[in-house]
């Protein structure tokens, strides 16, 4: 009875291993529109929801780091779920998506933009545009 509660308790051990993995690891790679690879933009991950294992230690639930010269940032694995990811860089309009990730390794490519002009609500109406200055 002793061998067969020791071999039932190795079993039980070993079952995690032969799941599949509940942890990601994710790469972002940043480009421009042009396809050039933007350095120091700064990325945010924060992770919603998921599959997690149940364990006493405590869960880091965001990252945020900065791309390297190739574009790329890369973070250390969490578990699969819901991630939501914000990117910012000088000169670049933002980006900001919540992505369902389920494969053991994700490549998040993110095209950023050059800002837009700016716009008033004000129209003619504001003292500081050209038209109002003409008139």
């Amino acid at each position: 009875m002793r061998k067969l509660v020791v071999l039932l308790l190795l079993l039980a051990a070993c079952l995690p291993s032969f799941a599949d993995s509940d942890r990601t690891k994710i790469s972002i790679k940043v480009v421009d529109e042009r396809g050039k690879p933007v350095d120091r933009a700064n990325v945010r991950i924060v992770f919603k929801q998921g599959r997690r294992k149940l364990t006493g230690k405590k869960i880091r639930r965001s990252w945020e780091l900065k791309t390297t010269q190739e574009g790329t940032a890369t973070i250390p694995e969490i578990p699969k779920g819901d991630i939501m990811i914000q990117v910012t860089a000088k000169f670049r309009q933002s980006w900001g998506d919540t992505l369902t990730i389920e494969e053991d390794e994700k490549l998040v490519e993110v095209t950023l933009l050059p800002p837009q002009s700016q716009y008033s609500v004000h129209g003619t109406n504001d003292p500081r545009s050209k038209e109002a200055k003409e008139k």
